[in-house]
Order: C-alpha cells, then structure tokens, then sequence
C-alpha cells in the first residue's frame, strides 16, 4: 500500500484496463482489502537450475518495495531477485472492425489475431491464429471464407464475441459464454469439428478415417441396447442391491441406461451378451471413449435434442444476409441505441445482428421484415 503512488497502474502512467483474471498483487491488495491472506506458487524455471517464477506476485511495484514485501514471508527471508515483476499494460485493436474471417473491414487482405484483438491467455490466441490463418490462405488462393458457428466451436463462441460485442477489458474464453454447452462437449468435439477440418485439408484420411470408424461404432452400439431385451430375472438383484426399482416386465435395455443409477459399465456386470458385445464390436484402444460417447448420447438425448432445434432455429438467422442491405438512418422504428450500434458494427447477417448487446428482439423483427420486402 505504501508503494501505490509509485506504481503505475495507480498513479496515471498505464491507462489501460489490466486482464482480470490475472491481476497484479497491488490489485489484488486494493480490491480484495478485506482478505487477510494470497497463495503464491514457487515454479522452477529449469530442472537444473536455481531460478524460479513466483505465480501470483506480477507487479508495478519498484523493486525496492517488491524486495521488501517479498522478505516479510518466512520461506523468503533472504531471497534474491534476479528480475523484478511487471505488470501487463493492455492495447487493441477494437475486434467489431473484423469480419468473422479476421479480416480487417479497414484494410483488406489484412488479417488480425491473438492478444492484438482484444483477448487474453494464449489458448485465445491460438484459436484465432488457426481461423485467421486458414481464411488468409483461402482468400490468397481465391477460396471461400472458413468460419464456425457458435454451436460448432468455442473458437465460433470466441470469435463472434470479439466481432459483434467488442470488449472493454481483455477477453477470456469461458464455458459459460456460450449459450450451447450441451452441444459443445469434449467427448463429440472429434465428431464436430474433423469433417471441417476435413473439407479444407487439414485433416488426413488416415484421422478422418479414424473418426468415422468411432461413429460407427458407436451409431452400432446405440442400435443394438435399443433393440435387446432384457428380462427382470436378469437385472433385479442389481436393481435392488442399487436401490433402484425392480422391473415388472422385460424392457429393451436402452431403458435400463437412462436411470440415473445405472451405467453401461454396472449393467455389463450382469449382462453377459452386453459385456460379449463390447468385447466383439467395439475397438479395444478406443473402447471407453466410445462406450461413453455412446452412453452419453443416450442419457442426455432429449436435452442434446432440444439444444439443436433452439440452434438451428437461430441458424437460419445468420444465414439472412444483412450488410450494405439497410440505410439505419431511414428506418426510424428502430430504437436510436439499436440505430447506432447497427451502424457502427454493421453485421454480417440478421443473426449476428440479433447478439449485439442493446439490439432488441422487436428490432431484428423490423429487419426483418424490410428485408422481406
């Protein structure tokens, strides 16, 4: 505290607003005044040698107070700096001047990607390094544009944020961003995401291959428990010892794998030709991955089912083409904040339009309906 005045992040020298998610220790001190304690972790820099990182202490600090503040921890009573900390001073480009390519709409041929747009942590960066290098190749080469959509990608998540919604503190990527969880899992990202790779070139048909290999099988897999029967005397002493209810009648076994209680993995327990069956049918390398695939289309198909239809439905909003369509200035049933913002970002399509914060459902309605005429 007594260094603030000398720290730039407080005295007027850095402007900029510093990433939130991983902020300096004086930050921390001022925003988090009421915590009587901060972790820090020690990370070597080498195996060998005798230098090493300290997580959670970045800092604007002079080094004299750095040194100082370090001292006061037992394990630190005589250390050494070899470099002091630093903080981060952020600068952007604003994102809503690219299109969803990454191409610049200032400066054409011009592709932007990483921190340059706005966003923080390197796995941002490499994702829109990947989009904005496959689309400059395209578009040398006279190919169409490559994107992805918000229910195929977090990269789509991503790169949509940037472009419709801009940002005013650096951007992280998170799960709760977007608004298809249930369709963007880890388990299918092979599924989603290979045959587009595939399309372009960046996906061997050794891999390619691979992957439809594992549809199949799974497809094969989801056909056979929904088509075998099982009887009570099979699976009741389970059922009982799970506390879970007995059955009264033969049911197909898909219905014993969406209880709650039960897994594939329990049910081939006590269900020879089931475990027979994913001895002989399934691949011994993959087996697990593909079982649970399986099992989780299964367990959460009304859910993955519903997730889609909302998707779709909000899809062929963005398949409306929109810019260089509508003069904003003329339509004057549009809300003067929806007016605005349109004219600034000036979307790509109905769809990109309807995510731009301030733009209403009863706005994209009017778009609508002029483009309809």
């Amino acid at each position: 505290r007594r260094g603030l005045p000398d720290s730039p992040l407080y005295n007027g020298q850095i402007k900029s607003i510093g990433p939130r998610y991983c902020p300096s220790i004086e930050t921390k001190i001022v925003t988090f005044a009421d915590k009587t304690e901060h972790q820090l972790f020690i990370e070597p820099e080498s195996e060998d040698g005798n230098e090493y990182y300290l997580n959670g202490f970045s800092s604007s600090l002079p080094m004299d107070i750095q040194l100082e503040a370090l001292k006061t921890i037992p394990a630190f009573a005589d250390v050494q700096i070899y470099r002091p900390g630093y903080a981060i001073e952020y600068d952007f480009f604003d994102p809503t001047q690219l299109s969803h390519t990454l191409e610049s709409r200032v400066i054409d041929s011009l592709f932007l990607a990483g921190q340059v747009n706005g966003t923080t942590g390197y796995e941002e960066a490499a994702g829109q390094g990947l989009i904005a290098g496959i689309n400059a190749h395209r578009k040398a080469h006279g190919l169409s544009d490559f994107t992805l959509a918000r229910d195929e990608a977090y990269i789509g998540v991503l790169i949509d944020d940037l472009v419709t919604k801009g940002v005013d503190e650096p951007y992280r990527m998170f799960t709760s961003r977007a608004e298809y969880r249930i369709l963007l899992r880890q388990d299918d990202a092979d599924m989603r995401l290979t045959p587009r790779g595939y399309e372009i070139g960046l996906v061997s048909p050794e891999r390619y291959g691979l992957m439809e290999s594992k549809r199949g099988q799974r497809d094969a897999f989801i056909g056979f428990v929904s088509s075998f029967s099982v009887r009570p005397s099979e699976v009741n002493a389970l059922l009982e010892e799970l506390g879970d209810t007995p059955l009264r009648q033969g049911v197909k076994l898909v219905d014993l794998i969406l209880r709650p209680r039960l897994t594939v993995a329990v049910l081939a327990g006590v269900l020879p030709a089931l475990a027979d069956y994913i001895e002989r049918h399934i691949e011994s390398e993959r087996r697990g991955e593909i079982v649970e695939a399986a099992e989780i289309l299964l367990k959460y198909g009304g859910y993955i089912d519903r997730e889609r239809q909302i998707a779709e439905k909000l899809r062929r909003l963005d398949e409306v083409k929109l810019q260089g369509r509508i003069d904003y200035d003329a339509v004057s049933s549009l809300s003067t904040e929806a007016r605005q913002k349109l004219k600034r970002i000036d979307p790509s399509t109905v769809g990109q339009a309807s995510r731009i914060p301030g733009v209403s459902p009863s706005d994209i309605n009017i778009l609508l309906l002029l483009l309809g005429r």
